[in-house]
């Protein structure tokens, strides 16, 4: 290899490194993964995933997209409530007063026992975190007055947390939506968006 040549293929390589540790810095910086280094091998998902049928692996990754959907949905609804009531009270401290409906409280209550009792790592020390999907919407509902100036109707909001939570079945429990489902869960997301025009 000449020297010109032999340069080039130094400059290459610089280039590449630079470029890869820029990457790293922006990865750590935001939190992502930008899939420029290789992966460690032999992890548990190298090991054991590959097991799985391939048609079920295939289902798998094609509602991955709606469990993101379902997980942003469900974390951004919990935030509203959290900033709505602490705003209205000016505490923190708000999940013990009565803007919690008491079987909810009971409820929670229950399952964060129930998940010490079974231990494994809490989930949360947020007690809002373990609440359903319909409780979320019950304690929305049963707060109205702090609620009803961020969404338009207390009806419709009624009846999108009841598709939505028709939607999240399946997708929580681990089974495909149809074609149509898939539609429905688009146009009903399209409405929640409304719901706070």
């Amino acid at each position: 290899m000449d020297k010109i040549a032999l340069e080039k293929v130094k400059a290459f390589g610089m280039t590449n490194q630079i470029i890869a540790e820029e990457l790293t810095r922006v990865a750590a910086l935001y939190n992502i993964e930008l899939g420029h280094l290789p992966s460690s091998a032999n992890t548990v998902d190298d090991i054991y995933y590959p097991q799985f049928d391939a048609s079920v692996r295939g289902e798998a990754a094609r509602m991955a997209k709606h469990y993101e959907v379902f997980y942003s949905l469900e974390k951004s609804i919990r935030a509203l409530v959290a900033e709505t009531i602490e705003a209205a009270d000016s505490t923190p401290d708000w999940w013990d007063t009565a803007r919690v409906p008491t079987n909810i409280k009971t409820e929670v209550a229950s399952r964060i026992v129930k998940e010490l009792d079974a231990g494994v790592t809490r989930r949360s020390q947020d007690a809002l975190d373990y609440t359903t999907f319909g409780e979320l919407s019950e304690i929305i509902i049963s707060n109205w007055p702090i609620f009803g100036g961020i969404f338009n109707s207390r009806k419709a909001l009624g009846k999108v947390f009841a598709s939505l939570n028709a939607l999240r079945n399946p997708i929580a429990h681990c089974s495909p939506l149809a074609e149509d489902e898939e539609l429905r869960l688009q146009l009903t997301l399209r409405d929640w968006f409304r719901l706070m025009e």
